[in-house]
């Protein structure tokens, strides 16, 4: 690809409700948006920059647009892999390419990528973090849904999990302490969590300080996410982790993100496909990764007030393939 014309920027979507992690509350999502256009066909892609990894909406922006006069030059997605680091600039830049390959080809983009089909996911719902009154009321609200999220990573998360059990008592729960936990702690929920019939665990302890998951007792798989951004995490997980949550986000788009799936497969890992929360720009090339996941974590549009115009759809089914005209 040559002589392309880039636009980013930020763009602002509303949630539904105030939503809360271990790290804190928001109220929008604020996500920057891409085009890549050769004058004739535009590719598209979004990214959800994230705090946590020391990256803001204007650090990302300008951290893209210093590529304006490479991309118009021929810097091309397989070069991009090495010219960027993973991380959410990256994640949007590919994006827009995938896409803009698949409407320069015809080709749709799970084509191009290898795989023959979609097919829809059963996905999570998550309910943030609050008080347990408000978490029982909300998971009764959700308890039609097949699989509820649930985040915790501070005092009273025994209760809350109580709690979210007697407002879904027949729906399955994957819970998320974004590293809230220590070693006491999670010994200490582990029972709970069997005893509610959770089925997994994402990252309990901090990333980089969770050598300790070598010596546990391994009575519910454990999930790395913020252990986990490329192929390149995989060797130290070996041993700590049953299972890898890959997000766009972190690996640095859609091209590192399959590799990452192949070898994490090859290694003996199950997957969980995740996201942040943006909307269904975002998720649309997710749903290549999803493919018969353990896990899929797509809800980020379900969480948002309004969505892209052409949005991501979601029923009893989970969520579907993107229409071409939303991506790939």
């Amino acid at each position: 690809m040559s002589g392309l014309t880039l636009t980013v920027e930020e763009t602002i979507f509303p949630l539904a409700e105030v939503f809360t992690i271990s790290r804190g509350s928001r109220t929008e999502a604020r996500v920057v948006t891409v085009s890549l256009s050769d004058g004739i066909h535009t590719g598209w892609g979004e990214s959800v920059p994230y705090a946590r990894y020391g990256e803001t909406v204007e650090g990302v922006i300008e951290e893209i647009r210093s590529l304006s006069d490479e991309l118009a030059n021929g810097l091309d997605r397989r070069a991009l892999q090495t010219r960027m680091k993973g991380g959410a600039a990256r994640n949007a830049l590919d994006c827009a390419f995938w896409d803009l390959e698949a409407k320069r080809t015809g080709e749709r983009a799970h084509v191009l990528a290898g795989i023959p089909r979609l097919a829809s996911e059963i996905t999570a719902y998550t309910l943030s973090l609050a008080d347990p009154d408000a978490m029982r009321a909300k998971a009764a609200e959700h308890a039609y849904r097949p699989l509820l999220k649930i985040k915790l990573g501070g005092e009273g998360d025994m209760a809350r999990l109580e709690a979210v059990r007697a407002g879904a008592p027949d729906t399955d729960i994957i819970i998320d302490a974004n590293e809230g936990w220590d070693v006491n702690i999670y010994k200490e929920l582990a029972p709970v969590l069997i005893r509610l019939g959770v089925k997994m665990v994402e990252q309990p302890l901090s990333a980089g300080n969770d050598d300790a998951l070598r010596e546990i007792e391994r009575i519910l798989p454990i999930c790395a996410d913020e252990a986990c951004h490329d192929r390149n995490s995989l060797p130290d997980l070996v041993g700590k982790y049953d299972m890898v949550n890959i997000k766009l986000d972190k690996t640095g788009g859609l091209t590192e993100a399959l590799l990452l799936r192949d070898e994490a497969e090859k290694m003996g890992f199950d997957i969980m496909v995740g996201c942040m929360v943006g909307s269904s720009l975002a998720m649309a090339p997710a749903t290549l990764i999803a493919q018969g996941v353990a896990y899929t974590d797509l809800d980020g549009p379900l969480l948002l007030a309004k969505d892209r115009d052409v949005p991501l759809r979601f029923d009893e089914e989970g969520v579907h393939p993107p229409h071409p005209a939303l991506w790939g």
